[in-house]
């Protein structure tokens, strides 16, 4: 992603969340216009209330933003507090005080340590850098993502970048939707002008934005523009400010979209057309209707296409704001099926619509006959999961005495009767797994998301004080890509194989050996789990032949495992090791082979007899449509090869799929497929009767 000329991004810890980065800083290098919006809710927060008055404005320089703690309804102490941290701010960078913003977002109602973000500021400031994604994590709050992109334009022949980093998951309703955005700029445009593009496209975005129809204290949008692209300066209306605007039209409403798909709990993203209405107003009104209707979104849920509700919301909104507007001449669409028109409910194939329901994006259109104008409005599915993660948002969430938050362990709040039925079943699988091997195939958002990652370290320690024999694999796909588009490069893949090169092979093998094997090492040992990292060449672990796709491609030093060297893992499996394998595996030739992990977890899990095979996936586990079917909980070789001659398992999960067979041809006796999205699955998994994810058996 290109980084705007003169700005800089850092994204550090500073203890305001028991993990991973909390603390961003965004910094124009030369003075920079600057422009803003914010909340409406009365309850604003202190940088809400800190920040509205001082914005447009020219001589702008940095934005420090925390998440954690949202510095809301704090009294005059939430002002001093953002007074102490644009202080803070200013000194380390060497600028005026006035030239700082700030933004906060996080638990309401306690007050923010300050001290924290101060001792902070020198490593935050020492890693600026072209880091607008550390940036991006360190804003998350209940996100499981962290949004950001670019935009490329040219203005009076100079070219010129936007890029924009955004949070935003829960509370999402409009008028700001509760989201942090930051756009930077190297284009030259007045204040007063960035002022009136940024509420345009903020109207248009995030305006149409929303996820459960609450609004934060917090939310706010900056953007600073620092001039370096060198075009002529945008002072009003022209062509250069028409390509502006329609360059952060597009970024802002990326982003809102990534907002809306990443809503809590969501499974489905939703987009709302309404178009015929008589005037832009009411077509607005009418989209962000219902894409916020509570019946409609758990319709979605349940991939239901029930057009009743999408027009008893329309006609409530009618009714009640008075438009000359009338439901019955309405047609409406879903995912392009119509299932209502002037004559009434449509003839369709409900089971059909439901199958293309459960789709990850839904598309709901709504064509009114009174009028030509058009809105679009942006949403998510209403899931099991958003009322989990509210339920136990701020009960789970406890100040400690050094004003750090910390997450209280819920399990003290269950009733005692709760607690003995839990101690009961895991004690009894305890019991039973104790001494047996369980291979676990770690990757996907369980690799990346830190305390997912911590979640993962704690349970494979916690197998092995209870007795169980860990052998771990790792992927690490999204890391190489990371790595790869940094120098340049882009992956190929065929059927879900990454074609490898020799040229990008030893890109491969440093970040699985090299990067991703020696921190998950670490992370384990840190938690005494005993681990040791291997590569499938140590030891002649792996040894492996090159693969030949069924189409003839060559995919490269891409290669199938063909011997597991079982004498050496039993060998650190006896003296208490847990061996973390990386999946590179020793050529016929001696050269290295990229080997998909999840065939490498399956031919160790049945080189040594496990009675265990877990697999980590970013999908609940294995489901009865391609996309995001219903959660199939117990399933069978028998049945898994019927899915397959059906074509409901694809891509990704086919090649998963195919090495869960082949486990349990080799006589694994249980594979687990888990969502790696969930902390501590797991233990929920092997632990509990009845399990979280799906259990594959031979039959």
């Amino acid at each position: 992603m290109k980084i705007p000329k003169g700005f800089r991004f850092s994204g550090v810890p500073c203890g305001l969340k028991p993990q991973r980065r909390d603390l961003a800083l965004v910094v124009s290098d030369v003075p920079a216009s600057a422009a803003g919006l914010f909340t409406v809710n009365r309850a604003a927060a202190a940088p809400v209330q800190d920040g509205r008055g001082r914005v447009p404005a020219a001589g702008l320089r940095a934005i420090l933003a925390n998440s954690g703690n949202a510095n809301a309804l704090t009294g005059p102490a939430g002002l001093e507090d953002v007074a102490a941290l644009r202080t803070a701010a200013a000194r380390a960078l060497g600028v005026e005080e006035r030239a700082v913003l700030t933004a906060s977002t996080g638990v309401i109602g306690q007050r923010l340590p300050v001290p924290k973000v101060e001792a902070a500021m020198p490593a935050l400031v020492a890693g600026l850098g072209d880091h607008a994604a550390h940036a991006a994590e360190a804003i998350m709050t209940t996100d499981t993502r962290p949004k950001l992109s670019s935009r490329e334009v040219v203005l009076g022949g100079r070219p010129a970048t936007l890029t924009g980093l955004c949070k935003g998951s829960g509370m999402v309703a409009p008028q700001l939707a509760t989201v942090l955005c930051f756009v930077a700029t190297d284009a030259a445009v007045a204040p007063e002008v960035l002022q009136r593009a940024l509420a345009r496209a903020v109207d248009r975005s995030f305006h149409m934005l929303t996820v459960d129809g609450d609004m934060s204290t917090n939310d706010c949008v900056y953007a600073l523009a620092n001039g370096l692209a060198e075009n002529p300066r945008i002072e009003g209306p022209g062509p250069d400010l028409d390509v502006l605007q329609a360059a952060l039209d597009d970024l802002c409403g990326e982003l809102a979209r990534a907002v809306a798909a990443d809503g809590e709990g969501a499974t489905r993203f939703l987009e709302v057309v309404v178009d015929g209405a008589p005037s832009d107003e009411v077509a607005r009104d009418a989209a962000r209707a219902v894409a916020a209707s509570p019946l409609v979104k758990a319709a979605l849920f349940g991939a239901d296409p029930n057009w009743g509700r999408v027009l008893a919301t329309v006609g409530a909104r009618a009714g009640s704001q008075g438009w000359a507007v009338d439901p019955y001449r309405a047609r409406v669409a879903i995912q392009g099926v119509e299932v209502y028109g002037p004559a009434g409910p449509a003839e369709v194939d409900a089971e059909a619509l439901r199958v293309r329901m459960r789709e990850p994006r839904v598309d709901v259109l709504v064509r009114l006959s009174e009028g030509a104008a058009r809105a679009t409005a942006w949403g998510c599915d209403l899931s099991y999961d958003y009322v989990k993660i509210n339920a136990d948002y701020a009960a789970t969430i406890v100040q400690r005495p050094d004003g750090g938050l910390a997450r209280d362990d819920h399990v003290a709040n269950y009733t005692p009767a709760l607690k003995r039925t839990l101690l009961v079943e895991a004690l009894k699988y305890i019991a039973a797994f104790a001494g047996q091997i369980a291979v676990i195939k770690y990757g996907g958002a369980a690799m990346v998301k830190e305390s997912l990652k911590v979640a993962f370290a704690e349970d494979v320690a916690l197998l092995k004080r209870v007795g169980l024999k860990v052998v771990v694999v790792h992927g690490g796909a999204l890391e190489i890509n990371r790595t790869l588009e940094q120098m340049g490069e882009r992956s190929e893949f065929v059927d879900g194989f990454r074609v490898t090169d020799a040229a990008s092979l030893p890109v491969v093998e440093m970040v699985l050996t090299g990067k991703v094997n020696q921190e998950l090492v670490a992370l384990l040992n840190a938690r005494d789990a005993g681990a040791v990292g291997v590569s499938g060449k140590d030891g002649q672990l792996i040894r492996g032949r090159k693969t030949v796709h069924a189409s003839g491609r060559d995919l490269g030093q891409v290669g199938e495992v063909t011997e597991v060297n079982k004498d050496f893992l039993q060998l650190l499996l006896a003296s208490s090791y847990v061996p973390v394998i990386s999946p590179i595996g020793l050529g016929e030739d001696g050269a290295s082979l990229s080997i998909n992990a999840d065939e490498v977890a399956s031919r160790v899990a049945s080189a040594l007899g496990a009675k265990k095979l877990i697999y980590l996936t970013d999908k609940p586990g294995v489901l009865d449509s391609p996309d995001d079917g219903a959660l199939v909980r117990q399933t069978t070789v028998a049945d898994l090869l019927r899915r397959i001659e059906a074509g409901s398992v694809t891509g990704g999960m086919k090649i998963k799929v195919q090495a869960i067979l082949a486990a349990l041809r080799g006589g694994v006796e249980r594979v687990h497929v888990l969502d790696g999205r969930q902390p501590h699955t797991v233990i929920a998994e092997l632990f509990t009767d009845r399990g979280v994810g799906t259990l594959v058996t031979a039959g």
